[in-house]
């Protein structure tokens, strides 16, 4: 008898156990699927994803406003320059007639090229934002201080570079750079005992025309990481200060 009350008291002991045990884990995933829903920080996955979008849109818009516009790139940090392998060309082509301000007239015409295809990457860029998930979003948030741009580089890069390119060359050949540095190099690549140098501009003005895009847009997310001032709304400031902390 007392055999069989000790058994029945272990298994109610048991059963009570798990009752617990069950009621801890389903509170323990309540707790984890709620900070999911808030991001561990006490803000709504809608508060973190629009108030990234609003972020990246502002800095976006600033920087291709400013790129676009005349002297954006031309006379700015982001100015493009000629290739490192051009020096050698140029340096040999001041002395030839009709070449002698060679290095200054291309490198305007490869800036203007450049500031008329940056306005080309703000749907480019409005579409990468759309696609952005709750998890990108909170990665970037408390991510470095590029996380945003990082981001955005992986997703746009090859679209931008392929948008870039045909304007990039419409806008040189309109002011003739193309074929005025096929003919410059071409002058050089007959000159004896040179190394030959690549004819073609646009590829050279494609690609630093995106280093300069995406350094700007660095530079925007990191003013408003940074700086409380920049966070021009309500929701801008509730979102970053929670990576202030």
């Amino acid at each position: 008898m007392k055999k069989s009350i000790l058994l029945f008291t272990a298994l109610m002991l048991v059963q009570f156990s798990y009752a617990q045990l069950g009621d801890l884990l389903k509170k323990a995933e309540q707790k984890v699927n709620s900070s999911l829903k808030t991001g561990a920080s006490g803000l709504t996955q809608d508060e973190i994803g629009n108030g990234l979008k609003e972020a990246l849109n502002i800095g976006l818009n600033e920087a291709t406003d400013f790129l676009s516009a005349k002297d954006g790139y031309f006379k700015s940090p982001y100015k493009i320059l000629m290739p490192e392998e051009a020096q050698k060309v140029i340096a040999k082509l001041k002395v030839v007639p009709d070449f002698a301000n060679v290095e200054a007239d291309l490198t305007e015409r490869m800036n203007r090229a450049a500031e008329d295809a940056a306005q080309k990457a703000k749907p480019i860029f409005l579409n990468a934002i759309k696609k952005m998930t709750f998890t990108d979003a909170l990665n970037i948030l408390k991510g470095n201080p590029d996380a945003a741009t990082r981001y955005l580089e992986k997703t746009t890069y090859a679209a931008l570079y392929t948008e870039f390119k045909p304007i990039i060359q419409a806008s040189l050949d309109k002011v003739n750079a193309r074929t005025y540095w096929k003919e410059a190099t071409t002058a050089y690549n007959k000159v004896p005992f040179v190394t030959k140098t690549n004819t073609e501009l646009d590829d050279h003005v494609t690609k630093m025309a995106l280093v300069g895009m995406f350094s700007l847009v660095e530079q925007k997310e990191k003013g408003i990481r940074s700086n409380v001032n920049l966070r021009t709304s309500d929701l801008l400031k509730k979102v970053f200060a929670s990576q202030d902390k």
